[in-house]
This record gives C-alpha cells, structure tokens and sequence, in this order.
C-alpha cells in the first residue's frame, strides 16, 4: 500500500474582499456553539476525560498552561473561582500572547471595565513586542488581534491581513508551488489553531490556496510519528520525529497529539481526518498530564466515529518535495523510514538507526528500501507485486535502468535523490542501475 502526493493544483484565496474585523460574541476562538455544547456535554455526562481535568482542579495543580485550563474550566462549569483564578493570572505574570488572549476572549462575563481595559492593553503591548515571523508567533498575534477585535480599532486589518494575504501567499503558497515543503511537522498545532480562527472569525479556509498539499497533512502526520510508543507515568506517549536523538520530549507529543485532534475537529466528514480520529481513539494514548488533558478536553468528540489506520497505506512517497516515509506494519515493532530535505532517518528493533550504516537492501512488508551502495546491481523478485525505494542517489538526476529481459530505459529520481520502482508479482529479475550520459 502506498500514498502518493499528486502535483499540487493550487488556487488563489477568495476574491472577496474581507475586512478582517470580526464582531461576533465572545468566545470568538475555538468554541463555536457546536463545540461549546460539547464542552459542557463531557462535563455533565462526566467523561473519563471530565474527571481527569476535575481531578487536577481539586489538587489545585499549578498548570502549565494556566491561561488555557483555567478559562476551560470556567466555561465548563460556570464556576467564577476558576474564572477569577484565569483573569488574575492573566493580569498578573502570565506573559505569553496566546494564553492572555484566550483569557480575554474565554471570561469576558467577569471583567470588570477596568480590568479588561487593563487586559486589552497588555495584549497590544505583547502584539506590539512580536516581530517573530515563524508560524507560532504569528498564530499568536492572529489570536491576539481576533481576541481584542472591536475592543482596540484596526487589530484586524494590522495583525491578520498580513498574515493571510502577505505571509501566507509567500512563505507557504509560492514555496508549495516552487516543490517547497514550508510546514514543518512540529508546526502542525499552531497551524491548526490558525486554521480554527481563520474560518470561524472571516469563513476563510487557507487549505484551499494549496488543496492537493493540505490533503496530504494528515497520513503524513500520522506516519511521521515512530512506531513503538513511550510509556510515560501518566499516559504513553506517540513520539514525533525527532530532529535530534535524546529523550523524547512529552511537551512536543502533546502538542502532537492536540494538532491530530484539531485536524478532526477542523473536517471531520474527510476520509483522512477519520483515519486520524481512529488512530487517536486508542484509550492508552488518551492524555492525562496537566499539559495535555485540557486539550484532550476541548477538542475530541467522543461521537466521532473513526476509520482504521491499519487501512492507511503505509508509504508515502511525494516527488515533488522529496519526502518519504515507510512503515513496515502498523505494529508497534514495525521497521520505520523518514527522509525529507536532506534528513534521514530509520527506526528499528526499538532504537533509531544512522541510515548510513545500512549495509543491506531493507524490506518493510513489500516494500524494500535500497540505499544508494546496493543500487547500481540488484536482484529484484518477489512472489507478490513489490515496490522498491532506492535513495540515497543524485536528486533530480538522469539514469539508464536496465531490467533483465527488457530494453533498457531512462528514470530520474526526485529532489530528495529517491528512485521508485514498481515490480509486478512473480517477476524476478536483475536490475542495472548507471548515470545516463549527458546529452
């Protein structure tokens, strides 16, 4: 099984004009009403996930987002002591944009006139301060400028124009179009909870400027985690790739998983999105840290039904960016390939493996990954049709394949140096592999 990225058919942002000033009630981010119902649904039906966040509520936790789970638990359950407890965190030391404008945005009912004038000047002061250009810092100051729409003039069209007619057009679109892979895999929480903003704010869907690309998000964030999960103290943990080896760090999983959740929660009538709902319905994964819960809170819908991930293909191969990654199985003990701009990696018997020291062809299921030292004369064969990933090679260059008992032929690899080939059942053969002469 296999998934292929097709060439990205891109179309250009709605041509209506949009103003980008939103005049809709508080809360204005990620609670539209069929989410707020549902918020306060698990808390009266009093679900595994209800009890958990409870249960920290009551040991009076110091969380460590306190400007996400304090304002939760107000809308949850009305209580003004965890509402107060959010506005005088947030007028206090609570310094991060995102969290001071969900506070803003999530307790509107109990701020008094001087405190929200007091709240709504620190957070242009934090908006003013923000010059990052990377996707969290620019979510942030999205959220920011939604949050205090209305209550300061011109927030809109200063913070968020930008970022979805400047920002969005040159960092991502031009970049998807020019064969750039410009979201990174730890960029996918931010992304989503832009996403959220964007549509339920101005009807805006960013997905649409790059369709073929945002439809590729979630098999690629699914397989783009390794196989053998970490079993923390509270929960085990799906690991993302790691651009470093060390220990795994729980923070970026959760934040992991809570993008998997918003991608649900964002289309959850796409064939993609529910093999992601059936991938994080597995009980152990569910998060129960202060960090996670309040995510794991605000965003599953229990009542979404899922697909089978065992039924997403288990490679996915894009040319046009050159990223590959591989499963053997969806098991836990499964072998695993990642390779995207220039980075390699393979995670097998537990532990991750320097790809370089691969020193034999490496079959995943009927897949067989062939680095570069053993692809110039290989035996190919197979009792069931079989697909081989030859890498490692010059990217976007020429060669001349030679296939036992057929003529010979020209292939070329993509920008990532991968060469596909596809060999059909029973056929054995020995494959020749040499750079085409220069024409």
């Amino acid at each position: 099984m296999r998934f292929t990225a097709a060439l990205f058919a891109l179309a250009s942002l709605p041509a209506a004009e949009i103003d980008y000033k939103t005049d809709l009630a508080h809360p204005r981010l990620f609670l539209p009403e069929r989410r707020a119902k549902l918020v306060k649904r698990e808390r009266e039906r009093e679900s595994i996930r209800w009890l958990a966040l409870q249960t920290f509520a009551k040991g009076k936790i110091a969380w460590p987002e306190p400007g996400i789970a304090l304002p939760l638990l107000y809308l949850a359950t009305g209580s003004d002591q965890q509402g107060r407890a959010a506005v005088d965190w947030a007028l206090g030391p609570g310094s991060d944009l995102r969290q001071l404008a969900v506070v803003f945005d999530w307790c509107q009912p109990l701020l008094s006139q001087q405190e929200s004038a007091k709240l709504v000047a620190k957070i242009q002061q934090g908006l003013d301060k923000s010059a990052g250009k990377d996707l969290p810092s620019l979510r942030s100051r999205v959220l920011a400028a939604i949050a205090i729409s209305g209550h300061v003039e011109g927030t809109g069209p200063k913070y968020v124009k930008p970022v979805v007619e400047q920002w969005w057009r040159t960092e991502v679109v031009e970049k998807i179009k020019a064969g750039g892979n410009p979201i990174d895999l730890r960029d996918h929480f931010a992304l989503f909870e832009l996403f959220h903003a964007l549509r339920d704010n101005f009807d805006i869907d960013l997905r649409e400027s790059a369709a073929k690309y945002f439809t590729t998000i979630p098999a690629f964030h699914i397989l783009a985690h390794y196989p053998a999960p970490f079993p923390a103290a509270e929960n085990e943990y799906r690991i993302p790739l790691m651009k470093s080896h060390g220990e795994p760090d729980a923070a970026e999983a959760i934040r992991s998983r809570a993008a998997a959740l918003m991608m649900v929660a964002y289309d959850n009538n796409a064939q993609e999105m529910q093999f992601v709902q059936g991938w994080l319905m597995q009980d152990k994964f569910l998060m129960k840290s202060a960090h996670g819960i309040p995510y794991e809170y605000l965003w599953t819908n229990p009542y979404q039904p899922g697909l089978s991930y065992h039924y997403l293909p288990n490679v996915f191969h894009d040319p046009v960016t050159g990223r590959l990654l591989i499963r053997s199985t969806w098991e836990d003990d499964a072998v695993w390939y990642y390779q995207s701009e220039g980075s390699m990696q393979m995670f097998r018997n537990g532990q991750i493996v320097n790809v370089g020291s691969v020193k034999e062809p490496v079959v995943m299921g009927n897949t067989t990954l062939l680095p570069s030292a053993l692809s110039a004369d290989f035996r190919a064969g197979a009792e069931e049709a079989s697909r081989y990933y030859l890498i490692g090679l010059k990217p976007k260059a020429r060669y001349e394949l030679e296939v036992e008992d057929e003529e010979i032929r020209e292939a070329a690899t993509d920008v990532g140096g991968v060469l596909e080939l596809a060999f059909p059942a029973k056929r054995a053969a020995r494959v020749l592999l040499k750079p085409a002469e220069a024409k």
